[in-house]
């Protein structure tokens, strides 16, 4: 496995910072988000790839992203990422994090 630490590890919009932020800090998912954000300061390769064309298009026309990665949360929760770079840094973008009904819907799976 290749392993490389991002230059930062940031959410993809404020909004999805925020929501992280209001969990309470001894909830399950913020927790498990909180070791995910560890895991990727250490390798940012740690989660799964996804293959190009099962990204969804949401993604592709909001945020022009053209790598994705999945990493598994606690309850059967996902997290996807993307990895970038911006003035010669390595960014890992965090994309969304949903339960697995959401997630396969997501992907178009249902």
């Amino acid at each position: 496995m290749f392993v490389k630490k991002p230059d930062k590890v940031i959410f993809i919009n404020d909004f999805l910072e925020e929501s992280f932020n209001k969990l309470q800090d001894n909830n399950w998912l913020k927790k498990s988000l909180r070791k995910a954000i560890e895991d990727f300061k250490e390798n940012a390769f740690c989660g799964e790839r996804i293959h190009k064309y099962l990204i969804p298009k949401i993604y592709i026309k909001d945020y022009g992203i053209d790598n994705l990665w999945w990493y598994p949360l606690a309850n059967a929760w996902r997290l996807v990422y993307s990895i970038t770079t911006k003035d010669q840094s390595m960014l890992l973008m965090i994309v969304e994090y949903f339960n697995h009904k959401d997630y396969e819907r997501r992907f178009g799976y249902h």
